[in-house]
């Protein structure tokens, strides 16, 4: 690996990312929630107040990435960008303040690069491993050994959840069976379009809301990237802590460990899309990865 520094910033439909790394070591690993997908999924448009709060963050992230003298960077645009109308008023002031154009994704390449860093530091099997990371505006899934060999991306995330089904707090039975079953017939179509998904015999997932389900399950009273990283998550735990928050009023959900106050009211809907593919695959062991398209992109300029 080289002794060179890289940059990888993810700007997803809820949090915004960096990670500095050289390949082995990160240096820098911040997240900031933005929610700069807010609203996308019902006006097709950013919103000016969630990209003026992602631009304050990419402005203190240029500011980290230059105190560490970074030989590159990859700034990955997902899901609330690819559905967005007026994307390029935020790429244009996204280059402007970190020096480097924003990168499109497809929901493909989100997928193979997640596979990519969240399959670097776990050992070969024999057997496929199925990854799926769920985000704020998408979910992607991909299969394969060391590579990817079949992948899909879902318009199934924590805040398209949450926007499209869940009005009330607590959340009424009926908008979490419906989320639910919307999930299920995305997920058809995830098995549709890469039918080895349900040949694996490893699952791997990734993101907030797989995090902050096992950080809820093991209490942590603050985030602890090693307690996190490769916890693994069972059937019977995502099931239990997806029934206690999901029957709290939020001013009681705030108060379970593990839980970031800012990540409390999309988390239900976020839970809704993880135990619908927990259940449709009949998962009864998760390994939980803080390793993830960052870190696949990280890799990728080590190529």
């Amino acid at each position: 690996m080289s002794n060179d520094l890289y940059a990888a910033i993810d700007c997803g439909t809820n949090s915004t990312r960096l990670l500095i790394s050289d390949g082995t070591t990160a240096f820098e690993r911040l997240m900031r929630i933005t929610r700069l997908g807010a609203g996308v999924d019902r006006t097709g448009r950013l919103d000016e107040a969630a990209m003026a709060r992602t631009f304050e963050v990419l402005r203190e992230y240029r500011a980290v990435m230059d105190s560490h003298e970074v030989k590159g960077v990859r700034i990955a645009a997902t899901s609330a960008a690819r559905d967005a109308v007026n994307r390029d008023e935020f790429f244009s002031m996204s280059a402007e303040i970190l020096g480097a154009e924003p990168e499109l994704l497809s929901g493909k390449d989100e997928a193979d690069l997640s596979f990519r860093g969240a399959t670097a530091d776990l050992p070969l099997i024999d057997g496929l491993t199925l990854v799926f990371d769920i985000g704020g505006g998408s979910t992607e899934f991909a299969v394969g050994y060391d590579s990817v060999i079949e992948s899909a991306s879902v318009a199934v995330g924590c805040v398209r959840m949450t926007e499209k089904f869940i009005a009330h707090d607590p959340p009424r039975p009926e908008e979490l069976s419906n989320a639910l079953s919307v999930v299920s017939q995305y997920v058809d179509d995830v098995v549709r379009e890469a039918p080895l998904t349900q040949a694996a015999v490893r699952y791997v997932g990734l993101a907030g809301t797989v995090s902050t389900v096992a950080a809820v399950e093991i209490g942590l009273p603050e985030y602890d990237r090693d307690r996190i990283h490769h916890f693994v998550l069972t059937r019977d735990a995502v099931e239990d802590v997806f029934r206690t928050l999901a029957t709290e009023a939020i001013e009681d959900r705030i108060h379970n460990p593990g839980l970031e106050r800012a990540r409390a009211d999309v988390i239900v809907g976020g839970c809704c899309a993880l135990a619908a593919v927990v259940r449709y695959f009949g998962i009864e062991e998760l390994i939980v990865s803080e390793s993830d398209i960052l870190d696949g992109l990280i890799l990728s300029q080590l190529d």
